[in-house]
């Protein structure tokens, strides 16, 4: 196999990897630009993704399940809202209970539900995303270089993949070039001019955390109805931590988010790629030092390589009006 080959099958499984972590990163762009720092990114798609395998099994329509996931992904979220934004609680304790909540929650009901230790129904073929073939890609994947590109690299993924992507530029666009996304990020800095100007600082963190649950609603989705045939017990597996630390790696831009969930992916998919495979001067590596790379490079890149990291002023203070 040369090299070129195995660059296109890693940058593969690169962008594979990483569209839970672009989705969940972009729904903690929203909410930290509107200065509520929500650390529950993990619990939402852990509960979407069960919502998704569950739904889906039951109906047998994969359609459900993504709309049963958006819905309890955001119901999730509105809990997080409540606690913090209208009762004014402790954001950070708010979001870890909803991650041992939900944690605990999907195994019970699992087992309650299908008997299967805690997993959902392996899924048919209409229960589950199927990839996207662009046009001639057997045919063109002869053609050298650019082939492999075009049938491996840009065809061949779920339609959840492309909307990550997509997801991108249009969050840019609502937080750049709408009135929307300027409240929003005015919000997140300076909430008193805003509430000066008579527009509701409470509403406008709700509308935030509507758009977090529905983005971490899609990430779950895709682990479940696209990546697996079905929910399997934490099978977020810290992506939901990973994504957070993109989002500060990337300094809460969204073109960086991206690049920053790409990089991580990377550090997963070479994690994987590497296991059981002899290293030059060193041998063969254990499987568990693999498995923990992503996860301490994610350390030394966040201890060592941004920078001062800057987030927006009034994150994770409750609002109080003054009177």
């Amino acid at each position: 196999m040369d090299f070129f080959h195995v660059l296109v099958v890693l940058l593969e499984s690169t962008i594979r990897v990483s569209v839970p972590l672009v989705f969940a990163a972009l729904a903690g762009l929203f909410t930290e630009r509107a200065g509520v720092f929500d650390i529950g990114l993990e619990g939402k798609m852990l509960g979407a993704a069960f919502a998704a395998g569950a739904a889906a099994a039951v109906t047998q329509s994969v359609w459900v399940g993504l709309l049963a996931a958006v819905l309890i992904s955001v119901l999730l979220s509105l809990v997080h809202g409540y606690a913090s934004i209208t009762q004014r609680g402790n954001q950070i304790v708010s979001g870890v209970a909803i991650n041992f909540i939900v944690a605990g929650s999907t195994v019970i009901l699992g087992e309650a539900w299908f008997r299967q230790g805690g997993r959902t129904p392996a899924l048919a073929e209409g229960a589950r995303f199927q990839t996207i073939s662009f046009p001639d890609a057997d045919m063109i994947r002869e053609v050298p270089l650019l082939g492999p590109i075009y049938a491996d690299l840009l065809s061949g993924h779920f339609l959840l993949t492309y909307l990550a992507f997509a997801m991108v530029p249009i969050s840019w666009w609502i937080l750049y070039r709408t009135r929307f996304g300027l409240r929003l990020r005015a919000v997140g800095e300076n909430p008193g001019a805003v509430d000066t100007a008579g527009i509701s600082v409470i509403w406008l963190r709700y509308r935030a955390v509507i758009c977090c649950g529905i983005l971490c609603g899609f990430a779950g989705a895709y682990l479940s109805l696209a990546m697996t045939a079905g929910f399997v017990k934490g099978m977020t597996a810290g992506k939901g931590y990973i994504a957070l630390a993109a989002l500060i790696f990337a300094k809460w831009r969204p073109k960086n988010v991206m690049f920053a969930c790409l990089l991580f992916g990377f550090l997963d998919a070479l994690a994987i790629r590497l296991q059981g495979t002899p290293l030059p001067l060193i041998g063969q590596v254990p499987v568990q030092f693999m498995q923990a790379l992503p996860y301490i490079l994610t350390v030394i890149l966040l201890a060592g390589f941004i920078g001062k990291a800057i987030p927006p002023k009034a994150g994770g203070v409750p609002y109080v009006k003054e009177r």
